[in-house]
């Protein structure tokens, strides 16, 4: 398992907002013996641009995923949006040829050419499938046998099931299994796939916050004490906007919500502050006590 390598997609909002979710893959992963290989020069993935050029967005994404073939390296992502736009835009290329040669007049501009010689993974994928479930138990020093959290995978890691292609979006099991794998314990809860409403915050914020809070009102009641993510936007809303989220429901949440690799972090014995846990909005000071 030492030799698993990856060109590492960081996208654009994790550098820049959430750090800790950086912090922990990294961390997580080298104590795991994967190797996240940096990539060079790597432009947006291209999915905020879609709405407004479709031609844009599949360029853009075409020339990231030259750059990993340049590598020789599966390309693996932290952000659900990244990893679905990347995979769509990979498979379209491959199986399109009219479509990769319109591309590839793009791309000989900056003396790149899409081949098709690699595939593109969420880092999540990339632990359930070639690093292994059973290969993470044997890592867990600290099981988290006293902590109930859901989960909440977001729209882009099931979605659309034809470039997602990894688990059932309307019964997914990849994520539990991976929070079992912890020592945790999971609690499911109704409306477990709805979205998050981060793509419309930006028009309708009321929406966005029902939608959030209808989630934790779920997770709490089910008795969950922690929610897990896995996507950096669905992060930014459970976390970054519990506080707005709690006016607007008269109801005190007070849900500490931690990246996946947070929580196999402590499972494998790292510390809160090591995985920057202690950069969140939301305490994580109860979370914590109950996990020792």
């Amino acid at each position: 398992m030492a030799g698993l390598r990856y060109a590492f997609f960081l996208g654009c909002t994790i550098p820049y907002r959430v750090t800790s979710y950086e912090v922990s893959a990294r961390k997580v992963a080298a104590k795991l013996g994967i190797e996240l290989v940096e990539m060079q020069g790597f432009n947006c993935c291209g999915l905020p641009i879609d709405p407004i050029s479709h031609d844009a967005m599949l360029v853009l994404a075409a020339r990231n995923i030259c750059l990993a073939e340049q590598q020789n390296l599966n390309i693996t992502t932290l952000c659900t949006g990244c990893a679905i736009t990347l995979r769509k835009v990979n498979r379209m290329l491959k199986e399109n040829e009219e479509l990769r040669e319109t591309v590839n007049k793009h791309l000989k501009e900056v003396g790149m050419q899409f081949k098709g010689t690699i595939e593109v993974m969420h880092f999540a994928h990339v632990l359930a499938e070639d690093y292994g479930i059973e290969k993470i138990k044997q890592h867990v020093k600290k099981p988290l046998a006293q902590l109930q959290v859901s989960e909440h995978a977001g729209c882009h890691f099931l979605r659309p099931i034809e470039y997602a292609g990894f688990d059932d979006p309307e019964d997914p099991t990849v994520l539990k299994e991976l929070i079992e794998a912890t020592g945790a314990k999971y609690l499911d809860y109704m409306d477990k796939t709805n979205c998050c409403g981060f793509t419309v915050i930006a028009i309708d914020d009321k929406i966005s916050l029902q939608l959030t809070g209808s989630k934790l009102s779920n997770m709490q009641d089910v008795g969950a004490q922690a929610v897990v993510t896995v996507c950096p936007s669905c992060f930014l809303m459970f976390d970054v906007q519990q506080p707005r989220i709690e006016r607007a429901f008269g109801r005190t949440f007070s849900m500490p919500v931690v990246h996946y690799t947070q929580l196999l972090g402590l499972a494998m014995g790292m510390s809160a502050h090591e995985l920057e846990l202690d950069t969140h909005r939301v305490a994580a000071t109860n979370l914590l006590g109950k996990i020792g």
